[in-house]
């Protein structure tokens, strides 16, 4: 609420709400591009960001199966911290999934030599467990270990926290990301088999005034935060428009159609959608995709990815997401990117599976809310 803002002197009033930074970086996409190395991972690795939601996965070895996070295209980062004394680690805090893990210090791979890595010899509370974990990639996958320990999410501290250490990260795309580990915001049953997501156990331990946490993205550097516990009403204009969850492993949601130039263009029927602060783009069923890229005059290149004319995006339609009756337009200027070499691109993309995935290109247009005690979204116009 905005009164908090003004108050948080007062660490009474403002006690179980606590607004984490997120820090906007470059997308692996747009590294690859520019070391014009992208061309070279789309010929060698099928890149598919709907693999990253499979309603279930097998889990028959007492190891852990995740799926696929969009390396790609995330973008948003914070800095949590694990052990005693604390030791500091930038992860990615995504809807789409709903384990925590970092690098550890036992991985020799080479993208661990390039970020942070946790060492539980130095953590005076670290506690083995003897579990595995798994985490299937696109490009190879994330094997490692469960621990527990202290986890520090800005002022919150929550003990005993059950997390991967990363033993081994195999693929050299890995290398370039700037986030250490992934921090999942999803429900429950998409952990690791008996791992008690972060968000739970911050519920559980009565760290939170509200049972549910709040997403705002700014297109800055700077400026956009995850609230834990409560709602800033700085961050939007106008009313909160309330959604049911539909399924409750990711945050999916019924939507009603996708309309362009006041045409169905996809969804027909209605479909269903994830809200996923783990994607940058919006992504759809290739028919939905290809209606959308089409209807906003966007041409495709040689890997999937649509460009349009820099100079037409003001001319471009809304791209309008109604859900729940209710019209969510987004902008030409919030669905299209421009990159360094100048050239513009649309933030559509296709996807192998059915379900539409509404990622950072849509939350930063609508704050969106996520309410575990009532198993709802809320949405609103973000400012």
């Amino acid at each position: 609420m905005w009164f908090l803002v003004l108050l948080c002197a007062a660490a009474a009033l403002c006690q179980g709400v606590t607004k984490l930074p997120l820090e906007r970086g470059r997308k692996l996409r747009d590294v690859l591009r520019e070391k014009d190395l992208l061309h070279q991972f789309f010929q060698h690795h099928h890149y598919d960001i709907g693999t990253k939601f499979p309603h279930a996965f097998l889990n028959g070895t007492g190891a852990a199966t995740e799926p696929l996070l969009n390396t790609l295209d995330v973008e948003y980062y914070g800095t949590i911290s694990i052990g005693t004394p604390p030791q500091d680690f930038t992860v990615v805090f995504d809807t789409g999934s709903s384990d925590l893990w970092v690098p550890s210090v036992s991985c020799t791979s080479l993208a661990c030599q390039t970020h942070r890595v946790f060492d539980p010899s130095q953590s005076s509370t670290y506690k083995s467990t003897g579990l595995s974990l798994s985490i299937r990639y696109g490009t190879g996958e994330m094997e490692g270990i469960v621990g527990s320990d202290t986890v520090t999410v800005a002022s919150l501290v929550d003990t005993n926290q059950l997390f991967g250490l990363s033993t081994a990260e195999p693929g050299q795309f890995f290398v370039d990301v700037r986030f250490d580990g992934i921090l999942g915001l999803g429900y429950p049953n998409l952990a690791a088999d008996g791992v008690t997501p972060v968000f739970d156990n911050l519920v559980n331990q009565s760290l939170l005034r509200e049972n549910l946490f709040s997403v705002y993205l700014s297109r800055e550097a700077a400026g956009s935060v995850v609230i834990f516990g409560g709602i800033d009403e700085s961050y939007f204009t106008g009313p909160i428009n309330w959604i049911p969850v539909s399924y409750q492993g990711y945050w999916q949601i019924s939507m009603d159609s996708i309309i362009v130039n006041s045409q169905e263009v996809a969804c027909a029927g209605g479909c269903q959608a994830i809200i996923d602060t783990g994607t940058s783009l919006v992504v759809g069923p290739p028919s939905g995709i290809r209606s959308i890229q089409s209807a906003v005059g966007a041409r495709q290149g040689t890997y999937g990815e649509h460009s349009v004319n820099c100079s037409s995006i003001a001319a471009m339609p809304d791209v309008i997401f109604v859900i729940d009756g209710v019209q969510y337009p987004v902008s030409a200027v919030a669905y299209t990117e421009q990159h360094d070499q100048g050239s513009c691109m649309s933030s559509f993309q296709d996807t192998s599976g059915d379900l539409w995935i509404l990622g950072d290109v849509f939350i930063r247009v609508y704050y969106s809310i996520f309410d575990r005690a009532n198993n709802r979204v809320g949405l609103a116009k973000a400012v």
